[in-house]
């Protein structure tokens, strides 16, 4: 008898036992917490619901919804590419991509791809328009256009993207390589840049030396000319003042024709100089 109230007593323990572990799992089913950065994808028997649950403490019916979290931080994903320029050069490189899911679009992009969007779609959108932009430039453009070239990348991604609920926070080139036939190619068109810059410069120099010279043998020329014609001017006075007798002329004239008898200037200077030096009573 009493073996059977202890089995009747065990029954009902187990029983409560059960009965508890139920009210846990469904309490358990009912709540749900998005964290912060998140939103959940809400799905009634396998059909996604087109609202989405916000950061926080939510309610769901248990065994019928469930409740798939998105993330909707900004993802970083690097992608390693191999294209062709417009002129058939081997471009390889790689690119950095910051993206992420808009909260609104989670129930959207996980409809459509499930928690692998990046594998799905991110990466060879990615691909894909890597090799359409640099397809429209010669490799030499794609050097010396880069800026241009990731800014045009950059918004073809966006766009291609865009439908589904992504966006391209920061696109970057990290690398951007070319065959070595092409790297020595373009070593060798800018050595010879240089050098024809080089001889341009000393062209240049040469011409610029030249006429400095110029200009100083006509300074010298015109330095030695003067001198002459100082030595000149003072050897022609010298002789004159030797030879002078001390008569002065008694005509003179202008240059231009006109002629001047002033003898009798010359006498009336004469006759009142000897005036003026007799002495006087």
């Amino acid at each position: 008898m009493r073996v059977t109230m202890d089995k009747k007593k065990l029954h009902k323990i187990l029983l409560g036992v059960a009965g508890a572990l139920v009210v846990i799992v469904i309490a358990a089913s009912t709540f749900v917490v998005i964290p912060a950065g998140h939103t959940g994808v809400v799905t009634n028997f396998g059909a996604v619901s087109d609202g989405v649950m916000t950061e926080g403490l939510h309610v769901k019916i248990p065994f019928v919804q469930q409740v798939t979290k998105m993330d909707n931080r900004v993802t970083k994903v690097d992608v390693s590419f191999s294209s062709a320029s417009k002129d058939l050069q081997t471009v390889t490189g790689s690119v950095a991509v910051n993206y992420r899911i808009s909260p609104q679009s989670s129930a959207l992009v996980y409809q459509n791809f499930g928690l692998s969007v990046q594998d799905t779609l991110v990466v060879p959108s990615i691909s894909e328009c890597i090799k359409a932009v640099t397809a429209q430039y010669s490799a030499e453009e794609l050097i010396t256009q880069r800026q241009s070239v990731s800014e045009q990348i950059k918004e073809a991604i966006a766009e291609k993207i865009q439908s589904y609920g992504l966006y391209i926070e920061v696109f970057n080139i990290t690398d951007f390589n070319f065959s070595e036939e092409f790297n020595a190619a373009i070593e060798a068109k800018q050595t010879a840049q240089q050098n024809a810059l080089k001889a341009e410069q000393d062209l240049a120099r040469v011409k610029i030396e030249a006429e400095q010279k110029v200009e100083q043998a006509r300074a010298e020329a015109e330095s030695y000319r003067l001198k002459n014609q100082e030595i000149t001017d003072k050897t022609l006075l010298n002789d004159w003042i030797e030879k002078w007798n001390g008569e002065l002329p008694q005509i003179v004239g202008d240059g231009n024709g006109y002629m001047m008898d002033i003898s009798s200037i010359l006498e009336g200077a004469q006759s009142d100089s000897a005036q003026s030096a007799q002495p006087t009573e």
